[in-house]
This record gives C-alpha cells, structure tokens and sequence, in this order.
C-alpha cells in the first residue's frame, strides 16, 4: 500500500522549496537518530502518552533514546514537520531497528504478543 503524498509536478515551481526546506535540518538530525538507535521514542511534553510509552519500555528492560520537542504550546511546527515526514499523526512515535511501529498503544501490543522481540 501506497499512502498519497502530492506530486511534485501539482506543486507550483515557485513554492517547492518552501515545502522541501521546512525545518529539513531538524528532520535530517531525527533520521540520524533513528539509524543510530536501534529504538527511539519521539515524544512531547504534558502528553501522557508518551509518558506511557517510555514506561512500557523501562518496564521491559529496554534500552532507548527518547526525544522530546515542546508540548501542546511550543515546537508544533517541528512536530508538524515530523507528522508531514512519517505519516503519523500523533505522539508519540516509536520507531525500532529504524521502523516507524506507531504510537503508545500500538508499542503496548507488539509487547504483549511478542512481536517486538522479532522487530
């Protein structure tokens, strides 16, 4: 499956760079992470959620990198620039061995049926 980004050719000329060069830096620096990490959590403050999932993985033993850009109030551009990037809507975002796994609850069922340990 294919999820629907909008070519490029449908994007005036004159704006391609605004689009292609928002907060680029900062995503560059989050992929960096990811391919270094074998697990990372990308999070933000006062969301319980991401709270949660960094207590799944405590709880389990697992060593992981958890990153935190701003709350409901501060840094949303950068998480917006995240969201464009992944696909993924909501925080937190859980990545393993490089592979965007989803959010809290999704990380709380590949631990109860075991298929974390095969990611």
């Amino acid at each position: 499956m294919t999820r629907y980004i909008l070519d490029e050719s449908k994007i005036h000329p004159s704006i391609r760079s605004n689009i292609s060069d928002s907060h680029r830096e900062f995503v560059e620096n989050i992929i960096e992470v990811i391919e270094s990490k074998s697990l990372v959590v990308i999070g933000m403050g006062i969301n319980p959620a991401c709270k949660n999932a960094c207590k799944l993985l405590s709880k389990q033993g697992l060593d992981f990198e958890y990153l935190e850009y701003g709350n409901y109030f501060k840094e949303w551009r950068k998480r917006n620039a995240l969201k464009m990037w992944t696909g993924w809507k909501t925080f937190p975002m859980v990545f393993v061995n490089g592979m965007l796994i989803g959010g809290a609850e999704d990380l709380k069922r590949l631990i109860n049926s075991n298929e974390l340990d095969e990611i």
